[in-house]
Parts: C-alpha cells; structure tokens; sequence
C-alpha cells in the first residue's frame, strides 16, 4: 500500500509548525521504551504521524505494545471487526511514522 500523499503534504505542514510541549500517548510511550534510537526527534515525529492516522482510542492502545508487544499479536489475529478496522489504520500509521521519520 502507497503512503497517501495528503499526508505527507500535512507531515510537511506540521514539521514546520511550533513544537508543542504537550507529549502524546505514543511519544511518551516510544520515549519511555528501552528502544535505543528513542529520542525525543524520533518520538515526536511518530507521534506526528499517530496524530495524522489514529484516533485517541487507538492511540492510546497502540502506546500499550511498548509494554507488551504480544497485545499487537493479540489484536492483530483477532476476528473482532473493531480490531480488524483498527489494525489497518496501524498500518497505516506504521507507513506514516516509516516513511516521515526512519
């Protein structure tokens, strides 16, 4: 699947934006991770690209897999439409974050 270009014009727009100082669920999540290329460039910018492609709700949900990687597992093979539905707007913010911050 192509990475929207609507959202890379809004990736570019909001990169030039002034930083706010208010950390969402992700960032504060990937900062706390034991990941070593956490920083707080590369955890903003994720958090940019959940910001553009994920609800609160799952925002909240997908900061949980920091903590327990096997719950994206779970979801992922789950047969719950909710579940379906969520893991391909993931997806999609896994494009997002891959291509705007790797």
């Amino acid at each position: 699947m192509k990475f929207p270009t609507r959202f890379a014009l809004v990736l570019t727009v909001a990169a030039s934006a002034p930083v706010a100082s208010f950390a969402g669920p992700i960032e504060q999540a990937c900062l706390r991770s034991d990941r070593p290329s956490a920083n707080r460039a590369v955890c903003g910018c994720v958090q940019d690209a959940a910001n553009l492609t994920l609800t609160k709700g799952d925002q909240q949900l997908a900061a949980s897999f920091f903590k327990n990687p096997q719950r994206a597992q779970d979801i992922r093979q789950s047969d719950r439409s909710s579940h379906e539905s969520f893991w391909q707007r993931y997806k999609e913010f896994g494009e997002a974050a891959e291509s705007f911050c790797g």
